[in-house]
């Protein structure tokens, strides 16, 4: 890190890991029950890992997201021979995404995000307010 994080810095960055925990959990949810012909192809949902930043100038922590990685159970196999998708053993895989998790997921996500916004606000109303303080 260049310089010292900032509360701006901090939130902000909580802001982007939120945002594409967002983004993932979005995706997850627009490929649930998702139809492949091979277990391969299957989609599987995605989750974003989080680490730490901390910066020891300032005493301040933060969040990044240091990757993404495919989580939860594997595709369900399913016979169905009609299916034109299937395999030459009759077998369909579909995405194995929790529906109810990822919406559970996504409503924890705005309102961290929302949290985030908040702390925001309240830095710029206190600073302002110090600042008219000097006139």
């Amino acid at each position: 890190m260049g310089q010292p994080m900032n509360i701006f810095d901090v939130a902000g960055r909580a802001m982007s890991a939120q945002l594409l925990r967002l983004n993932t959990t979005a995706s997850n949810l627009a490929n649930a029950g998702g139809i492949a012909g091979s277990e391969a192809e299957a989609y599987r949902t995605m989750k974003p890992v989080f680490r730490t930043a901390y910066d020891k100038a300032t005493g301040l922590a933060t969040v990044d997201v240091a990757q993404v990685v495919t989580a939860g159970a594997a595709p369900t196999k399913r016979h169905d021979p009609s299916h034109p998708l299937a395999d030459a053993d009759g077998n369909v895989f579909e995405a194995a995404v929790d529906e109810t998790r990822e919406l559970v997921d996504m409503l924890e996500t705005a309102r961290n995000y929302q949290n985030n916004v908040e702390v925001m606000q309240a830095a710029k109303s206190l600073i302002l307010d110090t600042l008219k303080l000097g006139r």
